[in-house]
């Protein structure tokens, strides 16, 4: 079987240039500590990085599965993000996302360790048709993210991925708090108020995706290179290479597009794999691995570590009962602008 092209090499890590299953065949079993991906989503639209029809996504996906199972150790993880898709004409969504998760459990035996958010703070109101001209949607905003893994009891720690107290909980660290029973049954004892130095993370991970005038832009602009129309910032696999894997561990992403996970390996000190079939993706991710690429994050990361974002409460803007009587046929027929 053809041998797919070494595109780029360090000593940790190699991008391939070709088919991410001739890869896959190639590693050795039971070796890989992670895969963290964002494969191609089941899309209606196409779009230009390539993506299946979401009625045909999981017979797409069979053979990648097969494959991970076989490369993953018996401790692995393998984080899937993928975002969801709206059925053709009408307001509503595909499963096919739920109905691969489904899949990878019952028909290769992966276990869901926990399931995850991710949410866009900066994602445009979509799809616009059903969010901002007929109003009967809210934005779409959010991508699932599976955690699944061989075994009931992959390796992890979430004392890799903590954060900073609310100014809440910090009030009470300093206040006190008084031991209680609460309505729901919960017994929060006087350890709640032990001071652990940071918070447990929700499943909910909130990054914008607004990269403009990164190192990797900047490259591909100047050398009049395609950018990768579908990058997940680098905050998102970082959290879960943190959380799952130690230093020396191997990673790979089969859809590495922009090799976003490659440069994230690397700088945690990570062995890993990257393969992706469109070179000129991979001409751009040359970027990631230039020496001003890695100055350029030292010296943002303490900007990059001090970034929150807010959530609302639902009836933050309710002011009162006056309220546009809903449309009866929820929709359907768009209204004339007045």
């Amino acid at each position: 079987m053809k041998k797919e092209k070494s595109y780029f090499k360090t000593k940790l890590g190699s991008i391939y240039l070709g088919d991410s299953l001739r890869v896959l065949k190639d590693i050795k079993p039971k070796s890989v500590d992670l895969i963290v991906t964002s494969p191609p989503f089941g899309l209606v639209r196409k779009k230009e990085y390539g993506n299946v029809d979401a009625d045909k996504y999981l017979e797409w996906f069979t053979p990648f599965a097969e494959l991970f199972k076989k490369v993953l150790k018996p401790t692995g993880s393998l984080v899937i993000d993928i975002g969801g898709s709206w059925i053709p004409g009408q307001p509503t969504r595909s499963l096919y996302h739920y109905e691969l998760l489904v899949m990878l459990h019952k028909k290769f035996g992966f276990h869901l360790a926990q399931d995850f958010f991710w949410w866009s703070p900066s994602r445009l109101p979509s799809p616009a048709e059903w969010v901002t001209i007929r109003r009967v949607r809210v934005k779409d905003a959010v991508d699932c993210v599976w955690w699944l893994s061989p075994t009931p009891w992959p390796k992890a720690s979430n004392r890799r991925v903590l954060v900073p107290y609310s100014d809440s909980m910090n009030s009470l660290l300093k206040n006190g708090y008084k031991a209680s029973l609460r309505p729901s049954g919960h017994d929060i004892s006087e350890k709640f108020s032990v001071d652990n130095g940071a918070a447990i993370p929700a499943n909910l991970i909130a990054i914008p995706n607004t990269e403009s005038n990164s190192f990797y832009m900047r490259y591909c602009k100047e050398k009049n290179i395609k950018i990768h129309p579908a990058r997940f910032p680098s905050a998102l696999p970082e959290y879960f290479i943190r959380m799952l894997t130690d230093s020396g561990d191997l990673v790979i992403d089969p859809f590495a597009g922009s090799c976003v996970v490659g440069e994230v390996a690397e700088r945690l000190k990570r062995r890993w794999v990257c393969s992706e079939l469109v070179e000129e993706y991979l001409q751009g991710a040359l970027a990631r691995f230039q020496k001003n690429s890695k100055q350029q994050f030292s010296s943002q990361g303490k900007d990059i570590n001090n970034i929150s974002y807010k959530l609302y409460h639902p009836s933050v803007s309710w002011n009162g009962h006056v309220e546009e009587p809903l449309s009866k046929d929820g929709g359907r027929k768009r209204k004339s602008k007045k």
